[in-house]
């Protein structure tokens, strides 16, 4: 006998909201000639060195842009091809590799960036600014919610909790 579900798909959902999110993105990224992987890989490299940053760890890379090893690996060979990051050994530790956009992948954070900041603006005024933080602001405790745990401070599920009155 199949079970019924009770709640809606959470994961499809999110996943169609991000690709609802990403319609409006990948034109402009095509125009620049990149996927959706590359785009992640150089936010997170523009938001870096505009805190100054002096470059960031492959494995920082890879969990910041939600991209597994074998896969970064690919990326950042062709956006070195390209010329939008450089790739080096990290002075400290020779076993890790220290990734940098270079001055051309900087130009096209900032271009994207611009496109990217007006559809959150259209989104914002779409929908209102205290809906658009509520959005943020669940995601983000969704995300603590469901993020690793230790297995000694693993949260008891809320279907085996004694009900409180």
């Amino acid at each position: 006998m199949a079970h019924s579900f009770t709640h809606r798909n959470l994961p499809r959902l999110l996943l169609q909201a991000r690709e609802a999110v990403m319609v409006h993105t990948r034109p402009s990224l095509r125009q620049q000639a990149l996927s959706d992987q590359q785009w992640r890989v150089l936010r997170v490299l523009g938001e870096d060195h505009s805190q100054g940053g002096q470059g960031v760890e492959t494995g920082r890379v890879a969990r910041e842009a939600y991209l597994l090893g074998p896969s970064l690996t690919g990326v950042l060979s062709r956006m070195e091809r390209d010329g939008l990051i450089t790739r080096e050994r990290d002075p400290q530790d020779q076993r890790r590799s220290v990734v940098r956009p270079t001055a051309q992948g900087l130009r096209l954070v900032d271009t994207l960036s611009r496109t990217i900041e007006a559809h959150y603006v259209w989104l914002e005024q779409s929908l209102g600014k205290a809906k658009l933080a509520q959005l943020y602001g669940l995601l983000d405790e969704l995300i603590q919610l469901e993020g690793p745990v230790s297995a000694t401070a693993a949260p008891t599920p809320p279907s085996q909790l004694e009900p409180t009155s």
